[in-house]
């Protein structure tokens, strides 16, 4: 009976780590790129019993286990601390930092709260809203004293957004790349008077038996970024809600064809989603920028009510 079980239990391991092998934009196949750390735990719990019961198979069981173990540890290893990193930590700037806060509020959350209060204790330059409809539109105008340039794309289907800015915004503009229906914002931020940085907003739909049963649309949408724009010629940032993971394929090709830096790279994984459910989380909201910026500070917020986490992260311009 035992063997039964352990024989079920390694082939489910060994199936959910392969799946994402598949070339297949279908959600059943892209979905098990999301919970990698969840699938090595997994495979740690059940390399141990193997090893505490024994079994007539065990010792091929064991070795299946540890080829999945390192397949999905070479996906996730850049992220845990101690990796080498690849955005360099600003020296105490004084001067062209720019502080920008992500946060998908949770279209039927209905406190706005905590979202203002975590505004006003961490004051970030700008904010990005994504899931807001025309009530937290309403309900943000207590900031707008604050934050003078502003761009709102208020929508009822969990793609509205919403950008917040102390810093001057030109060239605003908001795009529907791929979807009819999801967009993104597009601007030229104004730092310190002078220097002007590029900055993309997204929040493309995921992959899922509810949304798109395909990736494609969204992997067309960051990839579409990716071709636009251009980190050797002027300062990049790229934030927002992806619904994509930090170590998916389609992040890494984002990054590089376009060029732009993870700071998350050597320092944790910064795990926004889900906020509710301790056991079931991965980083699903990103900030990406080029390499003009060293970093000062990254760190997942309080939570908000929403089903995400906040992301803050404050850059040095450098060059």
């Amino acid at each position: 009976m035992i063997d039964w079980l352990f024989s079920i239990s390694t082939s489910v391991c060994v199936a959910i780590t392969l799946l994402p092998c598949v070339n297949s934009d279908h959600w059943l196949f892209r979905c098990w790129e999301f919970p990698r750390l969840q699938i090595m735990l997994l495979i740690l719990l059940n390399s141990l019993l193997l090893f505490v019961f024994k079994t007539d198979y065990y010792a091929f069981y064991l070795a299946a286990m540890i080829v999945c173990f390192a397949w999905q540890a070479h996906w996730v290893m850049p992220y845990i601390p101690g990796y080498p990193t690849e955005v360099p930590g600003a020296k105490t700037p004084l001067s062209h930092t720019v502080k920008i806060l992500t946060a998908n509020v949770l279209m039927s959350n209905r406190n706005a709260t905590h979202l203002l209060a975590c505004i006003h204790q961490h004051r970030p330059d700008m904010i990005l809203t994504l899931e807001s409809d025309e009530w937290w539109q309403a309900q943000l105008h207590a900031i707008h004293d604050d934050y003078p340039y502003r761009v709102a794309v208020p929508q009822s289907n969990l793609y509205g957004m919403h950008l917040y800015s102390k810093l001057r915004l030109t060239d605003t503009q908001v795009a529907y790349l791929v979807e009819s229906d999801i967009p993104s914002i597009h601007c030229h931020v104004e730092m310190d008077g002078s220097t002007v940085v590029h900055c993309h907003f997204l929040h493309p739909a995921p992959p899922s038996p509810t949304e798109n049963t395909s990736a494609k649309p969204r992997d067309k949408e960051l990839l579409c970024i990716a071709r636009q724009v251009r980190p050797d010629l002027y300062p990049t940032i790229v934030t927002g809600d992806l619904n994509d993971v930090a170590w998916s394929p389609t992040t890494r090709a984002f990054r590089a064809r376009s060029g732009l830096l993870d700071p998350r790279i050597g320092r944790g994984f910064f795990n926004t989603f889900h906020a509710d459910y301790v056991c079931a989380r991965w980083p699903l909201d990103h900030l990406f920028h080029s390499h003009h910026f060293h970093i000062i500070d990254i760190q997942r917020l309080e939570h908000i009510g929403s089903d995400h986490f906040p992301l803050l992260t404050e850059l040095h311009l450098t060059q």
